[in-house]
């Protein structure tokens, strides 16, 4: 919910050798948040990862587009980090420095790259443990669900909570043993298909036919569950009656002829079985919801003036 990003180091320019001198006056405001600045290194610095992921997956004027969103996004995080810990200092949220040593530890044992050593670092895990607790504070610590509202979202999303379709399937399925062999593989399931609708069983056709591991079971696969197979297969099967069968299908996985064995519909589970599920969901809702709300107040309170927009583009170039 609250992202992480490395905050601006200040420093005075005096104590900075001249390259990083001339790097400071080659950087400038995009954003002031009440009275705090945020530079165009801060945005560079938490859209990097993003860009770098962007200019892999994209090209041309897709990249630009796409780039230019991520920028905006950027900014806009940075501004909302900022405001929170705007909050939290005036509401006098604090967090220890042994808080700050055991959640740095806690993060090194896991395989953190922070070091626990660098004042930035430190300072990143001081700012994100404020994060957490002022959101504690004013959100989280606030919500109340009731049973009603339980059972009426339990209500509104049954599907939700319902266990899906079932199929017991056999299969008779025939891999192309070259790039040029599914012509050879579609003829012998077209002679397989051919023998079934002369009314021959299905365990015997899979037996001659088929490539699978289980040909010798005659092709049964068991019991699966709708969503579990590919949805060339799900949309074969999906009006089939047991002991109906498909036709020819053509899948990644080599040509396949199905029988429905049996089926089990879906099946709602009771509200007395999901309660606890219902609750982890309407809280984790409610809490998005007044985080949101929260969000836009703190903005609707505050001095933002953005020095970005017109420009954006000029951060990836």
């Amino acid at each position: 919910m609250i992202p992480l990003a490395l905050p601006l180091t200040l420093l005075m320019i005096s104590v900075w050798p001249p390259s990083l001198s001339e790097a400071y006056l080659q950087d400038r405001i995009v954003a002031i948040v009440n009275s705090e600045l945020i530079m165009l290194s801060d945005v560079k610095r938490e859209f990097e990862t993003e860009q770098e992921r962007l200019s892999r997956e994209h090209r041309g004027g897709d990249l630009a587009q796409r780039l230019k969103t991520a920028e905006n996004m950027a900014l806009t995080k940075l501004i909302e980090r900022r405001l929170q810990l705007q909050e939290a200092k005036a509401k006098k949220v604090e967090v220890s420095d042994l808080e700050v040593k055991q959640a740095l530890e806690q993060m090194k044992r896991q395989g953190s790259p922070l070091d626990i050593t660098n004042p930035s670092h430190v300072q990143t895990v001081r700012d994100q443990l404020l994060l957490m607790r002022v959101v504690d504070q004013h959100i989280r610590g606030n919500i109340t669900v009731g049973d009603s509202e339980l059972k009426r979202f339990y209500q509104e999303h049954r599907d939700r909570f319902a266990l899906p379709e079932e199929y017991q399937l056999s299969q008779i399925i025939i891999h192309p043993h070259s790039p040029d062999g599914l012509a050879e593989a579609l003829t012998k399931a077209r002679r397989a298909m051919d023998d079934l609708k002369r009314g021959e069983k299905f365990e015997d056709v899979a037996m001659q036919y088929s490539d699978g591991a289980n040909a010798l079971q005659g092709g049964r696969l068991g019991w699966v569950r709708q969503g579990e197979l590919l949805p060339m297969i799900e949309q074969a099967i999906a009006h089939l009656v047991p002991g109906g069968i498909s036709d020819i299908i053509e899948s990644p996985e080599g040509i396949q002829i199905l029988r429905l064995d049996d089926k089990k519909p879906k099946q709602f589970r009771r509200y007395e079985d999901v309660r606890r599920e219902v609750q982890e969901l309407v809280y984790q809702q409610k809490s998005e919801d007044m985080y949101q709300a929260w969000l836009v107040d703190l903005k609707n309170k505050a001095y933002i003036e953005i020095k970005f927009q017109q420009d954006a583009g000029t951060i990836h170039r």
